[in-house]
């Protein structure tokens, strides 16, 4: 018998709401309504494995099929079908879910967590695209009369009697004119494969499985080799590096989580991609921006997450406020760490050789969580120039003897660019100084979480001031110049810098030092660092700093007295100029015309 009603809501604004803002995306309803197909077949295998239903199960794919012609889309499974009873109650009756009904009735028999569970909405976003839906089913139940359900988008309905064989649902899409886009076949295809690739049911669209019902992260981690995790990596990104290593993630209490997170070849590079990390929820993909799922930090890492316990209708704010993500993001910060804890104690050597590639995102970590950085302390490694890796403590214990200044701090030497900063480096050196690598833009900021944590260790550039101040010591060498002739030589290199926004200054240094040396102090350049990364707590709105240089000429060197020596001020200021553009040549500071006459007087003294 043929019925007429109306759908029952409570306003008749809902289609206009579905179509515009229930998703951002339209080509959501495919998701929907193929996730409702899966549904409708898991809930039969369950009612079979339970001896509920005894029939032939038969192929169970799930069909999505194109009408060019006729403008239709239909997808089309053998799950448990509907009675006209059933429509009327799940379909007509808006956000009544079919799924929690049987979940509560087969809860005790345990797996309920299998059934994706979504009718209500989910069906409706059939309306974003189409004109009119069509719904052609017959219940698995045994006598059960095939019914058909239309419906144009207004609140009114029709269910009539049809003839039909297979147990299952056959939901047809109208696709309506501004919609037309979804009837091509390859656009059909990338949807699927975006949202339905690892879905549990097979899955067929134009003769063609497109999903994996079974992907790595739903399979023990005993049953997997090395060989399978790189091949699923490779399937999630092709024409990546292989990973170097990888965490299986499977939690089923307090929440349930699973899935694979690698951890990619990251160098020097901050490849900060937000959409590495798959979303999904019973393997029905959600999204890949995962910002409140997975700490900030972990962003860089590749992989899934898969969790029941996050809706596909998952908003931001949904996201931001429920609880078991905030489970969730915990939980997963500490498996991250524990593996690296693993991984170090396991073969310090061997995780020293992956420290160029993790080094960078375990310290975006410690800088931006502080229970990462708790347990990070003891695995993060800090590399010498001279290519040695220890942690943060055995570093300070390797410096201690030599590198601790009169006030009890041990000081760290670094290199933000080792090829400019070679001079340096070399200088330190000569004291048996160790000068650490840190040259990335982030290591800034690490810089300043090292100084703030550890106690009594301090960091300094190898260039940020003479290698005599940049450890200071009890001891002090003596000036040994005159009053009158340090007067006359700082008068000298004054004449030749002819610059008053740089301050020369007579210090004793060894002989073997350069006659002049330009440093910038420590803290400049960490004032410097952070207005050029959009810091420096309101000096980005002054403008470029300048830069604050310091000329240190070593009163000792043989230069200084041979400019005491020679009675004619135009050589004078000319050694001065020499020694001083060499200095601003090791700090990579002599570029254009200054470059030009420098190059022009080294040839006219080579020649005298």
């Amino acid at each position: 018998m043929q019925e007429k009603g109306s759908i029952s809501i409570h306003t008749e604004n809902i289609f206009p709401i579905i179509k515009k803002f229930l998703y951002s995306d339209h080509e959501i309803f495919l998701r929907e309504l193929v996730s409702n197909a899966v549904d409708a077949t898991q809930k039969l295998k369950r009612l079979s494995s339970l001896g509920e239903f005894t029939g032939e199960l038969g192929d169970l794919k799930v069909k999505v099929a194109i009408d060019e012609v006729a403008g239709t889309i239909s997808i089309i499974d053998r799950g448990i079908g509907m009675t006209a009873e059933e429509i009327k109650k799940y379909i007509n009756q808006i956000a009544f879910s079919g799924a929690t009904e049987f979940v509560e009735k087969y809860k005790d028999k345990g797996d309920e967590k299998q059934i994706i569970g979504h009718f209500g909405l989910g069906f409706y976003s059939a309306f974003m695209v189409s004109s009119k839906v069509e719904i052609k089913t017959l219940s698995f139940r045994e006598g059960s009369e095939a019914a058909r359900w239309d419906c144009d988008g207004s609140t009114e309905f029709e269910i009539s009697p049809i003839e039909k064989n297979d147990r299952g649902s056959e939901v047809v899409l109208h696709i309506a004119e501004d919609s037309k886009e979804f009837l091509d076949k390859n656009r059909i295809s990338t949807v699927l494969k975006k949202y339905c690739k690892f879905l549990p049911v097979e899955i067929e669209f134009d003769g063609e499985l497109i999903n994996d019902p079974n992907p790595l992260w739903t399979k023990s981690p005993s049953e997997l080799k090395e060989e399978d995790y790189v091949k699923f990596y490779q399937e999630l990104y092709p024409f990546s590096e292989p990973p170097l290593f990888w965490i299986h993630l499977n939690v089923d209490y307090p929440f349930n989580l699973t899935g694979i997170l690698y951890f990619p070849k990251l160098k020097n590079e901050f490849e900060f991609q937000r959409n590495k990390i798959h979303l999904y929820s019973r393997q029905v993909f959600i999204t890949d921006e995962v910002k409140d799922v997975v700490p900030e930090f972990l962003m860089l890492l590749h992989g899934v997450i898969d969790s029941p316990d996050i809706p596909l209708n998952v908003s931001r704010s949904f996201l931001q406020a429920d609880g078991n993500v905030k489970k969730i993001n915990a939980h997963i910060t500490k498996k991250v760490a524990d593996k690296l804890a693993e991984l170090y104690q396991k073969d310090e050597d061997a995780f020293a050789q992956k420290w160029d590639d993790i080094g960078l995102f375990v310290k975006y970590g410690m800088i931006s969580d502080d229970k990462f950085y708790e347990k990070a302390k003891d695995f993060c490694l800090l590399k010498s120039t001279d290519a040695a890796y220890r942690t943060i403590e055995k570093y300070k214990e390797y410096v201690q003897a030599n590198q601790v200044d009169k006030s009890g701090n041990t000081i760290a030497l670094y290199a933000s660019d080792t090829e400019k900063q070679h001079a340096f480096i070399e200088s330190a050196k000569k004291r048996s100084y160790d000068v650490l690598e840190l040259t990335h833009p982030l290591d800034s900021h690490f810089i300043n979480m090292l100084e703030s944590k550890v106690e009594k260790f301090n960091l300094k550039r190898v260039d940020a001031d003479t290698i005599e101040k940049l450890i200071e010591k009890d001891l002090k060498m003596e000036i040994l110049l005159s009053e009158q002739d340090q007067k006359s030589v700082q008068e000298v290199f004054e004449k030749a810098i002819n610059n008053k926004d740089r301050k020369v200054v007579l210090e004793p240094m060894p002989v073997d030092e350069f006659p002049v040396t330009i440093t910038l102090p420590e803290f400049m350049r960490r004032m410097k660092d952070m207005q050029a990364l959009g810091g420096g707590g309101g000096m980005s709105f002054m403008g470029k700093m300048p830069d604050m240089l310091n000329i240190a000429v070593n009163s000792n060197h043989p230069l200084v007295q041979r400019i005491i020596n020679t009675s004619d001020e135009s050589v004078q200021i000319e050694l001065a100029k020499q020694a001083y553009d060499l200095a601003l040549l090791s700090q990579g500071m002599l570029t254009g015309e200054a470059l030009t006459n420098f190059i022009k007087r080294s040839v006219e003294l080579s020649v005298k």
